[in-house]
């Protein structure tokens, strides 16, 4: 008679549901357009000189892109001078935004978020991955958080072999 025991994976045979964030990353260019590139001065936005700008730039480039649209410097840009950019780049880019490069990348990931049927993990286990190849903004994981809390019936983050509970349903 044998004394070896039989190993057995416990993490592949559990129950745990991994969610990966990287698995929702969406690839592309992440493109930034800064409004004080066209300002008179450095300081305030002329709008015959602008309406120029829109008509004569080449909106071809940012066909299937990501763009944040900002102003990084404090001036004076009425907010139509945003909306003509978006009105120009409403038929080229994939997603445009106002805001940051980072900020962008958030919006990416809430449009992909906002898609998932969260009821799909009611009464589950599950881990948030932790470890991505991509960057995936601290703000997503609490979106997912605030997302599955109600529906799961716990949740951890890392990896399913080594996991920090966050949190456990109260049995009924």
């Amino acid at each position: 008679m044998s004394d070896e025991k039989e190993i057995v994976n416990k993490v592949a045979s559990s129950a745990l549901v991994t969610f990966d964030l990287e698995e929702l990353y969406q690839p592309g260019e992440r493109i930034l357009i800064d409004i004080k590139d066209q300002l008179f001065q450095g300081l305030v936005l002329k709008e015959k000189d602008f309406r120029d700008f829109v008509k004569t730039h080449n909106w071809q480039q940012y066909h299937d892109k990501f763009v944040a649209i900002t102003c990084s410097v404090d001036a004076i840009v009425p907010t139509w001078a945003y909306m003509l950019l978006a009105s120009a780049l409403q038929p080229y880019a994939r997603l445009f935004f106002f805001g940051s490069l980072e900020r962008l990348e958030e919006k990416i990931f809430e449009e992909v978020l906002s898609k998932i049927h969260w009821a799909d993990f009611s009464g589950r286990k599950v881990v948030v991955k932790g470890c991505s190849k991509v960057n995936v903004p601290v703000s997503v994981y609490t979106e997912v958080t605030r997302r599955l809390r109600p529906v799961v019936a716990s949740l951890m983050f890392g990896e399913p072999c080594s996991t920090v509970p966050l949190y456990k349903a109260p049995k009924v």
